[in-house]
């Protein structure tokens, strides 16, 4: 699991590549916390390189929607390709998500 950051035109985005799994959730967090920070702006995650998240994937994206939304800001998810949206959509993600 990869994680770059980047900040381009006010937007702070996050590429994520690789698998979300159980194992790489906790650097995952790690890594995604200059988004956490920067909650009361834009911010988004590139998902065009995730090849699969798992519940505690899930559960840290949830945790970002929670944060954005406390401090007003907003998280776009780009990119997602087919097996992570449905994913997405059998969770119920999909509504909840700016996707």
């Amino acid at each position: 699991m990869d994680v770059t950051v980047n900040e381009t035109d006010g937007v702070l985005t996050a590429t994520l590549s690789g698998r979300l799994d159980t194992a790489a959730s906790a650097r995952c967090s790690e890594e995604l916390q200059p988004l956490f920070d920067h909650a009361g702006g834009a911010v988004a995650l590139d998902c065009r390189e995730l090849e699969f998240i798992s519940s505690s994937g899930l559960r840290i994206f949830l945790s970002l929607l929670k944060e954005v939304n406390a401090h007003k800001g907003s998280l776009k998810i780009l990119n997602m390709n087919e097996d992570v949206h449905n994913i997405f959509v059998l969770t119920g993600f999909a509504k909840r998500f700016n996707i």
